[in-house]
């Protein structure tokens, strides 16, 4: 007990204040000599002596003794062999470990399938290995791993540490085989996939597996889904299965079991005669009584999924979808959904709903119908994600929405399209090259530019342009501003990153098809001082076309190890590009005539002086389509230069016009090689006539040739 005045835990000091300080090692008592106890003979007969304390783990016990007395057990001193413990008579410390083992080992196999258990691993160890193990070896290894399993593979599956083992038969199994592991584990598996280490049988059978395992496996989740989507480990191969291996008619049935427990008991199936729906409309509209108890029981379940940070889930997101497409918009259940999707701690919801199908699509909407403090919530919900929901197929669609939906033009400016372009110059060129080529990120940085354009939105992107034409509906009620402005807004805050990294790295933006279209859409809709970015395109096209000399910076790249760009002429997107800037415009096919821009670019008086020197080898080469553009273009200060060097070299024209082109040539040959001609000749047979002739020449000096005659 401390003395008064002293808190317990705290040193003492002297009266004077000063520590104790001592530089001598503190001294002890010297323990008596230990007596030596003699050695009891214990007999063989003993029944004690089979069971003592030490054998059991205990201690040994003296009663009426006192511990201070010098008769206790003497311990060994510590030497270099031992390490100090108390062991029994005659054990050092490896010694102990070594009996250890053999008890656990003897332990080990007396358990169920020890023996088998023990050589399928070891024959697991030999098949994992991909490329050391011989052809013959490894099918003897299979055949023997099958007559230990077969039959048992429920058995094996159960085991946390054998079922790596069906694993392995499963990856090197015949057909048949996998049919019969499937049989086998039949009834087994919503247990294999809580399973934290049997769930990925489960996903190896089916990927490996055809549509026979796929319909014997998926209809045992039939009745479980809210016991497993809530389950750490099922829920995980539950989604798998719902999102990539189910039947549309299997992922109906398992949708529906999220609007209540009539639909797990009764589900709807194919042999019944109706084609089992998940549209919650459809059921509402045949159950209209059965409303409340629905919507109830999906919020419910929903909510307890986001409350459990298990937001990942595709099944999730489709039914949250179903939900709010059911609640009327601007009702208090759409108002008090919108609430408990942000009130999402880590706005993890909303981050995983960006990248499936039914999530964006919600997301679209909750902008669409939300107030304007409700979009700025889920725009910096998205901060430092935008990047990557750009080249997402579903996550695009999110960006989309919030530039037609958003009123605040700066708001989507500074959350959006800086993180897109970067926020320093030297991320703007390899940003807007990796945008330009990746077929869902360009899209986010020329729809402002070009709106929904057949370049853009083609055949395969209909669904997309049914959802925005769905938003332009619902913001005819929500938005205040005119979608031009809206539009004209976004390509202000586009126009000056776009211009200074066409300016500053040109060769980089239109080195392939899609970089030149975004180039091209720039120079055309970008508003600002466009004059750097013009002369950069147009110095893109210095040196002879023909090869005849190098470009300036081919010699560079051979150093640096690169392979040297070809010439920007050779290409078709170059002359395509070249031509509408020419032209200062597009092409409109309904009144058949370029409708140009303003103000002008007067490209057409930019890029002459670059190809002055070799106007002859465009003229005759893959891009004489860009020297017939300059020779029609209104606005063209050197047409009567450039019409005087081209009839002096008529006949080099004349030339061009009548002779194959290297790539007619290439072609023809391919056709031969193939033997496609003769195929094409005898299905026309005789009732088509004669083969219609390939134009042969280069058509552009045709047609200039026309024109100098004109």
């Amino acid at each position: 007990m401390a003395p008064k005045g002293e808190v317990p835990g705290n040193k003492r000091k002297l009266a004077n204040g000063s520590k104790i300080h001592s530089s001598k090692k503190p001294k002890f008592e010297k323990r008596p000599p230990p007596r030596e106890e003699p050695e009891e003979d214990v007999s063989d007969d003993s029944e004690v002596s089979d069971f003592s304390d030490l054998d059991d783990g205990g201690v040994p016990l003296n009663k009426g003794e006192s511990q201070n007395e010098s008769d206790l057990a003497v311990r060994p001193k510590p030497d270099g062999n031992q390490s100090g413990k108390v062991f029994e008579k005659g054990q050092n410390s490896r010694e102990s470990h070594i009996k250890q083992r053999q008890l656990a080992q003897e332990r080990k196999s007396q358990k169920p399938l020890a023996d088998d258990l023990h050589r399928t691993k070891k024959l697991w160890e030999r098949l994992r290995l991909k490329s050391k193990v011989p052809k013959d070896e490894r099918q003897k290894l299979v055949e023997e791993l099958f007559s230990i399993t077969t039959g048992r593979m429920k058995e094996f599956a159960l085991k946390h540490d054998a079922v790596r083992v069906v694993q392995t038969a499963i990856k090197y199994a015949t057909p048949e085989r996998r049919k019969m592991i499937a049989k086998e584990l039949r009834g087994a598996y919503p247990i294999l996939a809580e399973s934290k280490y049997a769930k990925f049988l489960i996903g190896k059978l089916l990927v490996k597996g055809d549509e026979e395992i796929r319909d014997m496996i998926v209809p045992e989740f039939f009745g479980k889904v809210r016991k497993l989507i809530n389950h750490p480990e099922a829920s995980w191969i539950l989604d798998d299965i719902y999102r990539g291996i189910a039947t549309k008619e299997q992922k109906a049935i398992l949708l529906r079991e999220w609007y209540g427990p009539e639909f797990q008991i009764f589900r709807q199936t194919q042999e019944s005669g109706t084609t089992p729906s998940a549209e919650l409309s459809q059921i509402l509209e045949e159950q209209p009584s059965k409303r409340g108890p629905i919507m109830k029981y999906l919020l419910d379940l929903t909510n307890q999924l986001i409350q459990k940070k298990m937001t990942g889930f595709t099944m999730l997101h489709d039914a949250m979808y179903q939900y709010y497409i059911n609640v009327k918009p601007g009702a208090e259940e759409a108002k008090e959904y919108m609430e408990m999707i942000k009130e999402d701690e880590n706005g993890d919801l909303l981050k995983n709903m960006a990248f499936t199908k039914s999530g964006a699509r919600l997301v679209c909407l909750l902008l669409a119908y939300g107030t304007a403090k409700d979009r700025k919530q889920i725009l910096k919900t998205y901060k430092d994600t935008f990047q990557l929901m750009s080249s997402d197929p579903n996550g695009h669609l999110i960006i989309l929405a919030a530039y037609d939906l958003i009123d605040d033009t700066v708001l989507t400016s500074k959350s959006i399209v800086s993180e897109l372009l970067g926020k320093t110059e030297q991320d703007e060129v390899p940003n807007l090259v990796i945008a330009a080529n990746d077929p869902n990120a360009r899209l986010t940085i020329r729809y402002p530019l070009e709106g929904t354009s057949k370049a853009l939105f083609d055949a395969g992107r209909a669904d997309d342009l049914k959802l925005l034409e769905e938003l332009w509906e619902i913001r005819k009620t929500t938005s205040k501003k005119d979608p031009e402005t809206r539009r004209k807004e976004l390509v202000a805050a586009l126009s000056p990153s776009l211009l200074a990294a066409i300016a500053s790295s040109p060769l980089d933006l239109i080195s392939t098809s899609h970089g030149t279209q975004l180039v091209t859409e720039a120079l055309l809709s970008c508003v600002g001082d466009k004059s750097e970015a013009l002369q950069a395109i147009a110095s893109t096209v210095k040196g002879n076309p023909s090869g005849d000399d190098e470009p300036a910076d081919s010699s560079e790249e051979l150093t640096n190890g690169l392979v040297p760009r070809e010439h920007i002429s050779k290409v078709p997107h170059g002359g395509r590009m070249f031509k509408t800037l020419i032209a200062g415009g597009h092409f409109d096919k309904a009144t058949k005539r370029v409708i140009p821009v303003d103000p002008p670019l007067h490209f057409a008086d930019i890029l002459y002086p670059f190809i002055k020197d070799h106007v002859v080898a465009w003229a005759t080469g893959p891009s004489s389509f860009v020297v017939l553009s300059l020779m029609e273009a209104d606005d063209f200060s050197h047409k009567k230069e450039l019409t005087k060097i081209l009839k002096e070299k008529r006949k080099v024209l004349e030339k061009a016009a009548t002779e194959e082109t290297p790539e007619q040539k290439a072609a023809k040959e391919a056709i031969e090689a193939s033997g496609e001609d003769k195929k094409v000749a005898k299905k026309r047979g005789k009732k088509t006539g004669s083969k219609k002739e390939t134009p042969v020449g280069n058509m552009g000096s045709k047609l200039l040739l026309e024109k100098l005659d004109g």
